[in-house]
């Protein structure tokens, strides 16, 4: 079906389109992009499609790029700027759940669009022809509805990624999944273990950075998790009876990731900040469960998940090091001198985050003794703007002596100078007002006076 629907292809992109419909063949801006545009979004990809053949393409464009010319997609560049055009397409057989055997170039818009995986994402456009719709994406776009195009069974035994796609673009638009589609969904759910870590952490990244990073629960709902993130299975199985909490461990991690601003690292330090909690549960007499020391066992299990989905170290990292300092600190009310000691302990830049970690860590909490707990964590981020106003010192880079000072004044390189290096900024830490040039080599001489008589 077309529909009478208005669309603005940039400039460039229009041009791509011109040029290959003056020369005799169909070409159109198809999938995201369409389905963004109709959403009133603004795309981050202009893909084109066309009946021309990849040579042919590029036989149209002084500058191309062979991004993909076994699936038919060449890269046109426009003073700078690529936009992919890929011919119309069928898929052959699909054996390993993933990539199809072979790719038959077709000259039939219709059946490049059968071959794909959600009716929003199988539109296409262009100004003289308007929306193609054949599969009714556009009355799923107006419902709120993620469906397969076709039988949803048959697109995720092609291709198990789509399991996963279906559930993150249910997150990043708000959508509910289609009954046969979630059904289908769930039956074929162990197949994922035959997509690599790299494609699951990429749409995983897109779930948790999503409006609705708590539609998490579908993926476990459906058994999608289970296969590559079953330490989250146990967090939904562990009860939390406790005054602190009205959710269960997996629960409250799906509620905190929603008082956090769509960061990847502040997500995912949430998402894994309790994961270590069935692992250290105990229960009292009288019934109550406790997670005595569960920050490090869950920054362990963050590192071990984290590492066998691929992502990057520093990423890794920074999660972490979120992860086990989530409850530094919350009980106490704190004073200048711990607030300083904690940024040094924690790091300089991990520790502004940490704010918003608690902060979102209490509010998915029961509202017991709630206020308080934000005052605290309010108290810390008052504390912590006073010392950056201060400048007051909290690490080696800004002690007002450096290695080379000591060596100055008598002391040789070597581990014994880091040592004294770490007294001095102990005793800054203490009393920000000794770090003076003056103040510090005067103990670093008393230090080695001290060490001369020993």
């Amino acid at each position: 079906m077309m529909c009478d629907i208005r669309i603005t292809i940039p400039e460039k992109g229009q041009a791509i389109i011109n040029t290959i419909r003056n020369a005799g063949f169909e070409a159109y801006i198809v999938g995201g992009c369409v389905r963004d545009s109709l959403l009133g979004r603004k795309p981050e990809d202009w893909d084109i499609t066309t009946s021309a053949r990849p040579e042919q393409v590029k036989a149209l464009f002084p500058r191309t790029v062979d991004t993909g010319l076994q699936h038919g997609t060449v890269t046109v560049m426009m003073n700078g700027e690529g936009f992919e055009v890929t011919t119309y397409r069928i898929d052959g057989e699909y054996e390993d759940s993933r990539h199809p055997s072979e790719v038959i170039f077709t000259p039939d818009l219709e059946e490049d669009l059968r071959r794909r995986d959600l009716t929003i994402n199988a539109m296409a456009y262009n100004e003289e022809e308007g929306l193609v719709d054949k599969f009714g994406g556009m009355e799923d776009l107006e419902a709120g509805i993620v469906r397969c195009v076709g039988r949803a069974e048959e697109r995720f035994r092609e291709d198990a990624l789509r399991i996963l796609r279906a559930v993150r673009f249910s997150a990043q638009l708000g959508f509910s999944i289609e009954e046969e589609t979630l059904a289908a969904a769930a039956e074929l759910a162990y197949t994922l273990n035959r997509i690599s870590a790299e494609r699951i952490q990429t749409e995983l990244v897109k779930l948790m950075v999503s409006p609705h990073p708590e539609y998490l629960r579908t993926a476990y709902d459906i058994g999608v998790t289970k296969v590559f993130f079953p330490e989250f299975d146990r967090a939904m199985e562990t009860e939390q009876r406790h005054v602190h909490h009205c959710y269960n461990v997996g629960e409250h991690i799906l509620h905190s990731l929603c008082h956090v601003r769509a960061d990847k690292v502040l997500r995912l330090a949430m998402l894994f900040h309790d994961i270590g909690k069935p692992e250290v549960l105990t229960v009292d007499g009288e019934g109550v469960t406790h997670f005595h020391n569960h920050a490090p066992v869950s920054a362990e299990l963050a590192e071990k998940v984290l590492k066998r989905l691929k992502f990057d170290n520093d990423t890794i990292s920074r999660v972490c090091r979120l992860v086990l300092y989530h409850d530094y600190g919350s009980g106490a009310s704190p004073d200048m001198r711990m607030v300083r000691r904690a940024i040094h302990k924690i790091g300089e830049e991990a520790f502004p985050d940490l704010f918003e970690v608690k902060q979102a860590d209490f509010l998915a909490q029961s509202e017991y003794q709630r206020e308080e707990k934000l005052e605290r964590v309010e108290q810390w981020r008052k504390l912590y703007e006073e010392i950056l106003e201060k400048q007051q010192c909290v690490s080696l880079k800004t002690l007002a002596v450096k290695g080379a000072d000591l060596i100055a004044v008598g002391w040789k390189p070597g581990k014994q100078l880091g040592a004294v290096l770490q007294k001095l900024l102990e005793m800054v830490l203490e009393e920000p007002a000794c770090n003076t040039r003056a103040c510090l080599l005067e103990e670093a001489q008393r230090l080695l006076r001290l060490e001369s008589r020993e």
